[in-house]
């Protein structure tokens, strides 16, 4: 991985198969929410769908998810509290409608590992590189946890860490140069592995020594778009990084 010598590991849909519990939340509480207050514009009361995902929730803390979407269908909600309970009537009910539809899929289902992360991480373990995990989602160690790979990481930096140090979500750096200095390293000699459109722009400003798309998707578009926000590489899994992880360092 262009001697790279430590790796900054988004969560959801890079370690573990979470994204979509978090898409499938999402879409769920926003539909309601279109049903509540359906937009002026008959075309913005389409239901919620997996670009509105990639566009506006992906990658971003439950808050400004909700909001950057509302928005873009011209829903101007008041913002609510962090307090509110799960609705449709504020931001903040979006968000907690939401969360409680995600916690609850995950403790009934479960959640994994990528085989193919799993191996890259083992690999990279192997050879003594330093690695953290990053992520906007507060659920981010109990993911971790429940899908085995926990042992892996030196460093989490996760959502309630976000908060308590008062970063900036996605685009924004913040998540990552955060768990580079806890790995001891500066960016030009950490590499990011990121799905999200929002987290690949942060690794690119953040001027990580390389950002690495994941597309589990495998669509040209997604892929496009991934390199066209400041990815170096886009891989469709990270066992492609194998060879890599074995010869460059």
């Amino acid at each position: 991985m262009q001697r790279v010598e430590g790796v900054v590991f988004d969560t959801d849909g890079v370690i573990t198969d979470s994204a979509r519990v978090h898409a499938a939340a999402w879409k769920t509480a926003f539909d309601a929410c279109l049903r509540s207050h359906p937009p002026t514009d008959p075309h913005e009361r389409r239901p919620f769908g997996r670009d509105d995902y990639l566009r506006y929730v992906d990658g971003r803390s439950r808050m400004e998810g909700a909001a950057s979407f509302l928005a873009s269908r011209g829903l101007t909600l008041p913002p609510g509290r962090l307090a509110d309970p799960p609705g449709t009537d504020t931001v903040a009910a979006v968000a907690a409608y939401k969360e409680q539809l995600f916690t609850d899929r995950l403790r009934t289902y479960g959640i994994e590992a990528y085989p193919g992360t799993l191996l890259l991480l083992r690999r990279l373990c192997e050879r003594g590189v330093p690695m953290a995990a990053a992520s906007a989602s507060r659920h981010a160690g109990e993911l971790l946890s429940r899908s085995g790979a926990l042992p892996y990481f030196t460093a989490v930096v996760d959502g309630a860490e976000a908060a308590r140090l008062g970063l900036e979500g996605k685009p924004a750096p913040d998540l990552f140069l955060e768990a580079a200095r806890r790995l001891g390293l500066p960016p030009a000699r950490t590499a990011v592995v990121e799905d999200a459109l929002a987290g690949v722009e942060a690794g690119r400003r953040g001027a990580f020594r390389l950002v690495v798309g994941v597309d589990r998707s495998a669509r040209p578009d997604t892929r496009a778009a991934l390199l066209d926000r400041g990815a170096d590489i886009v891989v469709d899994d990270l066992s492609e990084l194998l060879t890599e992880a074995t010869e460059d360092r």
